[in-house]
């Protein structure tokens, strides 16, 4: 069985294993054990902070095997992208270009840098251990750090996104970046991402970065292929979030192309199909062969996530949990939790 709880200081060493597995190019874990230390602490606050209203709390979380008691994966969820300054992307435009003399009409795809994106809260940091063979577990990781946010919603926004990363060759080099970025930094892409460090909202961006409309036929045909494509790192990630209800197209990533996924909180399951009920004893269930796969979760003062499959609980009052179960999360038959199906 498998839990999502928050991080704590002593799963730094295996976020630093985690981190060590990198992909050039792909920033999903923060590679150093300076800067995981400040992430894992940052979380900590972010936890124990009282919020009405969010801001720059980041709540980070991790997968843990309680066969094994390893921590195989982990997810995070900013609060308010930009909430230190502005989030800035590209987002993808249609441009109307008219001659009435020569009767001609047609449209042109343009990038347009933009920061609209900002005060979203923003889903980052999501990383499985053997993700090509991952099961179950991944989706509860994906979706853990929404059930929070469906617990705590004064903590977080009303829409979310999610970048990915884009395309990158062998040597973590970008062509879309080559394309466009490269020619108003003078760096390579990877320096450039150092430079960077992940962040969106830094200064030089907006000082940096064209301010005017990209026209994307002039762009070569490689980082015009690469546009809204994702790395293959990603890819699970993805087909995840649109499961859950998020939608690319709008807005891509400035520096790689990488899509960017967003949706109104509304428009996501685990908000809208969430259902608080209250935990019974799995022996006592009334006869029902039919099992329904749910990702359950606890409170927001001691948050805690586990999949389990049980009898379905629409027309119920109570789910029906596995003494395992019960244990994982820390409930008792009585107390209430909050489930979704997977």
């Amino acid at each position: 069985m498998y839990v999502v709880r928050p991080v704590e200081r002593g799963d730094i060493g295996a976020l630093e294993a985690l981190g060590a597995v990198s992909i050039p190019g792909v920033h999903t874990l923060p590679r150093t054990r300076e800067a995981i230390v400040a992430a894992v602490e940052r979380s900590i606050a972010s936890f124990a902070a009282h919020v009405d209203i969010p801001s720059e709390e980041s709540y980070q979380f991790v997968l843990e095997d309680l066969r094994t008691h390893e921590v195989v994966g982990t997810s995070s969820i900013h609060a308010s992208a930009g909430s230190n300054g502005t989030y800035f992307a590209f987002r993808n435009d249609v441009i109307q270009q008219v001659s009435r003399d020569l009767n001609i009409s047609h449209s042109v795809h343009a990038l347009t840098l933009c920061s609209e994106l900002t005060a979203y809260s923003h889903l980052s940091g999501f990383y499985i251990r053997n993700r090509d063979s991952a099961g179950l577990e991944a989706a509860l990781l994906s979706r853990a750090r929404l059930l929070y946010a469906v617990l705590a919603p004064q903590r977080f926004g009303d829409r979310f996104f999610v970048p990915l990363a884009g395309v990158t060759d062998g040597e973590g080099q970008s062509p879309f970046w080559n394309a466009l970025g490269r020619k108003f930094f003078k760096m390579d892409f990877l320096d450039a991402e150092r430079v960077i460090d992940g962040a969106r909202n830094r200064t030089l961006i907006v000082e940096l970065m064209p301010h005017y409309p990209v026209y994307v036929p002039l762009l070569p045909g490689d980082a015009q292929a690469a546009l809204g494509q994702i790395h293959p790192s990603g890819q699970l990630a993805f087909n995840l979030l649109t499961e859950e209800g998020f939608e690319a197209d709008e807005y891509i990533d400035i520096f790689d192309g990488g899509p960017i996924l967003q949706a109104h909180k509304n428009a996501l399951r685990s908000v809208c199909a969430s259902q608080l009920r209250q935990v019974e004893n799995a022996g006592r269930a009334a006869g029902s062969d039919e099992l329904v796969t749910y990702a359950v979760a606890t409170s927001e003062a001691n948050f805690r996530a586990v999949i389990t499959s049980c009898p379905p609980v629409d027309s119920a009052q109570a789910i029906c949990l596995s003494r395992d179960a019960q244990q994982a999360l820390g409930v008792s038959a009585g107390d209430s939790v909050t489930c979704v199906r997977i």
